[in-house]
């Protein structure tokens, strides 16, 4: 007889099958990002080379999605700008996810004068609105790939906090913590042994949101100006420099407002499913 053992990755595609949503949002997800990965080596063509054809030519069989004002090919242009915009949206979430569960755990576990300190101060990051941060940290960095992963960072780093501290706040008070205190356990090993397996659940599905917010700050900044600098693209660069043309080369808007989309909405089905996987009495019904 053989004895099946069932860990998380078996109990993760299960749930998937059931869920169609978070099914579509995980498939849509893995294939942007092999995309991204394999974009390169696919014969799409160069991002950067001038005068591949004809000036805003419409979609032909030499490019697919047509050409920009300067003769580039639209297609390995959009392929190479949501790799920039995945690299940076997903670097800043993982600064956020390291620097955010560390203060957040430690926020819950002292509690007292370093737990006010730490809120008050999130408080005051919480209370500026994103895009105007942004625009502050660019202003006083310069443009650039740099200035908006700090950005998407201390944009997504507030709610990331408070989340963290939420879930430890609860299993602090739980009887296995205070019996590690009584033993002896000190203030670092509560925090890595006890705290932290038990707020990962939290942390994961937190990232997954950081990681849509973060493309969409992204998107904004280099919308604006103030993000990836020519002649590397972005999808909000590239947004930006085909609205110019709206009118009479729409291809270069649609196609990259489109894959901004559909990046956001898999990232957003997955952290749904991912939810409703650890915590499922508040997800939604499965479909």
């Amino acid at each position: 007889m053989t004895l099946l053992v069932r860990g998380p990755l078996s109990e993760l595609l299960d749930f998937v099958r059931r869920d169609r949503l978070s099914g579509a949002g995980a498939i849509l997800l893995a294939t942007l990002v092999l995309l991204c990965l394999f974009g390169p080596w696919l014969p799409l063509g160069d991002p950067e080379e001038i005068g591949i054809g004809p000036r805003l030519s419409v979609p032909a069989s030499g490019w697919l999605l047509g050409t920009d004002e300067l003769g580039r090919s639209v297609l390995p242009r959009i392929v190479d700008g949501l790799r920039s915009t995945f690299l940076l949206a997903g670097t800043a979430v993982v600064l956020t996810g390291l620097f955010g569960t560390l203060i957040g755990l430690v926020a819950a576990y002292a509690g007292g004068f370093v737990d006010m300190t730490i809120m008050r101060l999130v408080d005051i990051l919480f209370a500026f609105p994103p895009l105007l941060l942004g625009i502050l940290i660019a202003a006083a960095l310069g443009p650039g790939g740099t200035s908006a992963i700090l950005a998407i960072a201390l944009i997504t780093l507030p709610l990331f906090v408070r989340v963290v501290r939420a879930v430890a706040l609860s299993v602090a008070a739980r009887s296995y913590v205070i019996a590690a205190e009584v033993s002896g356990a000190g203030f670092l090993r509560v925090i890595l042994v006890h705290l932290l397996p038990n707020v990962l659940g939290a942390v994961i599905i937190q990232l997954t949101y950081a990681l849509s917010i973060g493309m969409l700050v992204e998107s904004e900044l280099s919308f604006l100006g103030l993000g990836v600098q020519p002649p590397d693209a972005s999808l909000g660069s590239l947004l930006r420099l085909g609205s110019v043309y709206l009118t009479i080369a729409p291809w270069l808007v649609f196609p990259a407002g489109l894959l901004l989309a559909t990046a956001i909405l898999s990232v957003n089905l997955l952290g749904d499913g991912l939810r409703d996987m650890i915590d499922p009495l508040r997800g939604r019904p499965l479909r």
